[in-house]
C-alpha cells in the first residue's frame, strides 16, 4: 500500500518541490482494478470532506488517507473503493476531497497553483487537472479535478483567496493562470 504520511508543510515548500512530491507519489492502479462489486461499504464522504462508516466520523486520519488511495470513480459517476480482490460502494454528497489550501507562485501566465487537499494530498492545477466553477442556489461551487473523474470542492477561504489574486491582476475575464491554462473564476466554463 502506499505511504499515508501527509507531506511536509505546503508554506514551506516552492512549487517545484511540490511537482516533485506529486511526481513521486505512488498511487495503487485502481484503475485496473475490476473484481466483482462485493456491496455497500457502510461509508460515506459528507459534502464537508468529512469520512464516515456507519454513520460514526473516521477519526484517524492515515485511515481516510489510505482509504482515499483506493477510492475511484465509476463510469456511471458513482464512487467505490477498490482492491484487486473487492470492490465496495461508498457514497459521496458533493466532491471526494475538499481543497483547504493554496500555494502559488508567479503571476499572470507564468503563476503556478498547487492545492492541498484535506487528505493531504497535493494537486498543481493545469490542463490535467483543471478548475470549473458550477452556479448553485448558494452562488458559486469552485471544483479540482484530481485524478480520473474524482474531484474536490475548493473551499470558500481558499475561492476567495484565488478571486482576490485574480481581482489583484485585474484578470479580463476574472481567473487564474496554472500550469500555462486559464481558468475562468466566473463561472464561465
Amino acid at each position: 500500500m502506499p505511504e499515508s504520511v501527509p507531506p511536509a508543510d505546503l508554506a514551506g515548500l516552492s512549487l517545484t518541490e511540490i511537482a516533485t512530491l506529486v511526481a513521486e507519489r505512488k498511487l495503487p492502479p485502481v484503475e485496473k482494478w475490476n473484481p466483482t462489486h462485493c456491496g455497500h461499504s457502510d461509508m460515506r464522504i459528507a459534502s464537508d470532506g468529512t469520512w464516515f462508516h456507519q454513520g460514526s466520523p473516521i477519526g484517524r486520519p492515515a485511515m481516510v488517507r489510505l482509504f482515499a488511495t483506493i477510492l475511484r470513480r465509476e463510469a456511471d459517476g458513482s464512487h467505490v473503493l477498490v482492491t484487486p480482490v473487492e470492490k465496495l460502494t461508498i457514497d459521496v454528497e458533493d466532491a471526494a476531497f475538499v481543497a483547504v489550501e493554496l500555494k502559488t507562485e508567479g503571476a499572470g501566465k507564468a503563476r503556478s497553483m498547487a492545492f492541498r487537499l484535506n487528505t493531504d494530498e497535493l494537486v498543481v492545477a493545469d490542463a490535467d487537472h483543471p478548475l470549473r466553477i458550477v452556479q448553485g442556489e448558494d452562488g458559486p461551487r469552485p471544483y479540482l479535478a484530481v485524478r480520473g473523474g474524482l474531484e474536490a470542492l475548493i473551499a470558500r477561504p481558499v475561492y476567495y483567496e484565488l478571486i482576490n489574486l485574480a481581482i489583484d491582476e485585474e484578470a479580463d475575464p476574472i481567473g487564474l493562470w496554472s500550469g500555462d491554462t486559464f481558468f475562468p473564476l466566473d463561472g464561465g466554463e
